[in-house]
């Protein structure tokens, strides 16, 4: 008997979880506008984060750094944003990012990349925004496209968390976490760092 009730209970369980993971999350959900997350001031300026690749089996794969740079003009009432990046891997891969960003409306944005196909679209409400995009990425000499979803949650006025969550075909490959920070005096990556890395494996 108490075999089967932890049975039922676990099933239950598993029930519940399977559920819950089945329901995304919505921008709608993040009301507490306390620290509000403002993007073009946020990323205006230097800024530094570091970030980390797990497969679908939450194995890590590739660490990193990022310096970015971002400005902002007002041209006829419409913001642009322009995001500078520039990625440092583990492996010794450098790699760049250009964003070309317009902000649409009070809380909505929209971008446009070297290696992002199409517009990405962007939702702020409170401390969080949603930025989804297919990208395109080449792996061994072939080119494949990746839908991203990509999440930030504002810490405090120099620290914001981002996760991403990468599918192909509907199914997640990949989780891309990354932890921003714009507090002075600002960091650096250290490039002679992410050499040896590379050197010692």
């Amino acid at each position: 008997m108490k075999c089967l009730k932890l049975a039922t209970w676990m099933l239950s369980v598993s029930l519940t979880a399977l559920l819950l993971g089945s329901c995304s999350t919505k921008i709608e959900e993040y009301k507490d506008p306390k620290p509000a997350l403002n993007i073009e001031s946020y990323f205006d300026g230097p800024v530094i984060a570091w970030g980390m690749i797990q497969d679908y089996n939450d194995k890590l794969t590739r660490r990193f750094c990022v310096e970015l740079v971002g400005t902002w003009s007002d041209n006829n009432g419409v913001l642009n944003g322009e995001l500078k990046e520039t990625f440092y891997f583990d492996d010794g891969e450098i790699t760049y990012r250009n964003w070309q960003l317009v902000r649409t409306s009070n809380n909505q944005f929209t971008g446009t990349a070297e290696d992002v196909i199409g517009v990405a679209k962007g939702n702020q409400n409170g401390f969080a925004f949603q930025w989804q995009y297919q990208l395109s990425v080449d792996i061994d000499d072939k080119n494949y496209h990746f839908t991203l979803d990509d999440w930030m949650y504002q810490i405090d006025q120099y620290r914001v968390f981002n996760k991403t969550e990468m599918k192909k075909f509907g199914i997640k490959v990949a989780d891309i976490t990354l932890f921003f920070d714009k507090q002075q005096p600002l960091r650096q990556c250290e490039m002679e760092y992410y050499s040896d890395l590379n050197k010692a494996s």
